[in-house]
């Protein structure tokens, strides 16, 4: 166990901190800030000294939470659900994550520290621009290895915090949705092409009772399973590795898989590769050890669950901090996954579930 106490600004991040922290020999620490620092702070570390290379990378990265005290304590469940899946869960999985070197944190998860492996030179995807099949295909091979060594593994509602969507809960996203698509529309205005500006309210009335739906299949969800959370080889190689857990919940696999090509695919590139897609998931996650879910059944379920994708982009919109490349990109978002729905005819498929 380490004996560096919890540190939780970029500024404690020091040499003799992190020597502490990693167990090696520090002597001389540089930090550059990460991202746009929404739910918390992430800076990357240079490192100096006799063990760096050898014991220890040059660079790491740091996750710390977001200076502010409120808003801090209202995300620390979200916190606290990415800590717990990289010290209790990643090791069971196969899906591709960062290493952690370290990791720490005190009472409800509020206050952490999180060093991961830096990727570079593995490079982001981009949800505005979209992703070829080839990353398509990486991706969802990785995300099965998320979905298959724990599929419909009853003991994962064990883990504290990682619970299966209940009735107190539907009913509370059904409230909620529908205020929030108002803002929605609202505020990314001519963003939004009519057409999808109707599919989404006829999804409205089905959200509640589709949170609850096909329940007898269940498993890890990432959550939030997109371009921006990934990280691809640069020389576009095969490998992805996922970013990002604190949305993890127990739902309907699918989601992530619907949610992912249905919001990251042009188009016409999703409507020419889908199947094939859904396709090589489902045999993933045969080569992962599931049994008794036919090819069938995995199509069946990523039509039901492409309501995943307007659901996290109008919340994301609504109740996140708004920018103007946010605002494209839930506009996109939305209109890729609308498409979809209209597509694979998942409104009728959700009402005839419900």
């Amino acid at each position: 166990m380490s004996a560096a106490p919890v540190v939780t600004t970029p500024d404690e991040l020091t040499a003799p901190w992190l020597a502490a922290a990693l167990g090696v020999r520090i002597e001389a620490v540089a930090a550059e800030p990460v991202g746009t620092g929404q739910m918390g702070t992430c800076v990357r570390l240079r490192l100096a000294g006799p063990d760096v290379g050898t014991r220890v990378p040059a660079t790491l990265l740091a996750k710390l939470p977001t200076p502010d005290p409120g808003a801090r304590a209202m995300v620390a469940g979200a916190y606290r659900c990415e800590l717990r899946f990289y010290d209790e869960i990643a090791p069971t999985v196969a899906v591709r994550v960062p290493r952690v070197h370290h990791a720490a944190w005190t009472g409800d998860g509020a206050d952490f520290v999180l060093l991961l492996e830096d990727l570079a030179p593995r490079v982001q995807g981009d949800q505005l621009a979209g992703c070829s099949p080839a990353q398509a295909r990486d991706a969802v091979l990785n995300l099965a290895g998320l979905h298959g060594p724990r599929w419909c593994d009853p003991t994962l509602t064990a883990i504290d915090g990682l619970d299966r969507t209940g009735a107190e809960d539907a009913a509370l996203l059904g409230e909620l949705f529908g205020p929030a698509t108002e803002i929605f529309l609202a505020g990314l205005g001519d963003l939004v092409d009519p057409a999808d500006a109707a599919t989404l309210a006829a999804c409205v009335p089905l959200c509640e009772r589709w949170a609850r739906g096909r329940a007898e299949r269940f498993g890890l969800v990432h959550g939030d399973y997109r371009l921006d959370n990934l990280m691809f080889a640069a020389d576009g190689d095969a490998g992805c590795v996922a970013l990002d857990w604190q949305t993890l919940s127990l739902a309907l696999p699918a989601r992530d898989l619907a949610y992912f090509l249905g919001t990251g695919l042009d188009v016409g590139e999703r409507r020419a590769h889908e199947r094939d897609l859904v396709d090589a998931w489902h045999a993933a996650l045969l080569g992962h050890g599931v049994t008794g879910y036919s090819r069938e059944e995995a199509f069946e379920d990523y039509r039901y669950a492409m309501l995943q994708g307007p659901l996290v982009a109008v919340f994301g919109c609504a109740y996140g901090t708004r920018t103007e490349r946010g605002d494209r990109m839930f506009a996109t978002m939305l209109a890729r996954s609308c498409a979809a729905i209209r597509d694979l005819g998942t409104l009728s498929l959700a009402a005839g579930d419900c």
